[in-house]
């Protein structure tokens, strides 16, 4: 043994082992920590597709209730009597040979149109997005929206499953009970259109509210 060597020894009696440089990999074998095993969810951790549509309609049932929502709609609802107004009351002039009259208030109808027509476009797509926001690309949910806005959407989504390369889509359509008479007006309207369309449609036999378009 050198004289460094003996030196080194007595430095490490007195001191001790010098700690392990920090990066170092440890000398011997040393056994990996085991991998925690993923844990399985609980009974009823995830909800039944009962609690999804139970989830979905009281979502759907608020936001048909939203003021905002609500608001454009009664807007539009006033804009559409003052239209209706103008035109009766343009025919009357008309019948009395005021023509004048008669166009001057045909174009103010005109007017209240356009703008009954621009409050239910936005409160349309307000709706459309809030009912869709979380739903697959696959599955239209068009409560709120009246038959003629249900059919364009309806239509647009078509298009879009079709390039997507889509064998089906679900049009969720409700079975009427909030409809005036509790008659169900956009399911019957969506059924005509896809006769035109000349596409096999069907009833959600687990949801009457549902329907199911084939596209292949």
């Amino acid at each position: 043994m050198g004289l460094l060597d003996f030196l080194f020894s007595i430095v490490k009696a007195f001191c001790g082992e010098s700690p392990q440089p920090e990066g170092e990999k440890p000398t011997g074998a040393q056994r990996p920590p085991r991998p925690q095993e993923p844990l399985s969810p609980l009974p009823g951790a995830w909800p039944t597709p009962q609690q999804d549509r139970l989830r979905y309609q009281d979502r759907n049932q608020a936001n048909q209730q939203n003021e905002h929502y609500t608001s454009l709609r009664a807007k539009a609802n006033q804009e559409g009597d003052a239209m209706a107004k103008c035109f009766q009351q343009s025919h009357d002039a008309y019948s009395r040979r005021e023509g004048a009259l008669a166009k001057e208030l045909s174009e103010k109808g005109k007017r209240h149109e356009r703008t009954m027509e621009a409050l239910n476009a936005e409160a349309s797509a307000w709706i459309f997005r809030e009912n869709n926001s979380d739903r697959e690309p696959g599955e239209l949910d068009l409560h709120g929206l009246y038959v003629k806005e249900a059919i364009t959407y309806s239509d647009k989504a078509i298009k879009e499953a079709r390039q997507r390369g889509d064998s089906q889509i679900r049009l969720i359509v409700g079975k009427g009970l909030h409809s005036n008479g509790n008659v169900a007006k956009i399911k019957p309207a969506l059924e005509d259109l896809m006769k035109q369309l000349n596409l096999p449609v069907e009833v959600d036999p687990q949801n009457a509210g549902v329907l199911i378009v084939q596209l292949a």
